[in-house]
């Protein structure tokens, strides 16, 4: 399967997840809706090629700019 088509069913498949997340949320289940943005997280990251590590530095990142913007506002 060449890899456009590949990444072209990659991002219908986050578009359905996307509609039963924001429904599972909203209405029937905000747990499994939780769950489920994990796995279109995890989709995302394949897709964008983004490792662990990566994610996990970016979110390093994010706390420590909290952190920064809390103490500023003080």
């Amino acid at each position: 399967m060449p890899v456009a088509h590949s990444e072209e069913r990659l991002l219908s498949l986050l578009a359905t997840l996307e509609e039963c997340r924001a429904f599972l949320a909203d209405k029937a289940s905000p747990e499994t809706g939780r769950l489920l943005s994990l796995a279109i997280l995890e989709l995302r990251m394949e897709l964008h090629q983004v490792s662990d590590s990566e994610l996990k530095a970016l979110c390093e990142l994010m706390v420590l700019d909290d952190l920064a913007a809390h103490r500023k506002a003080k």
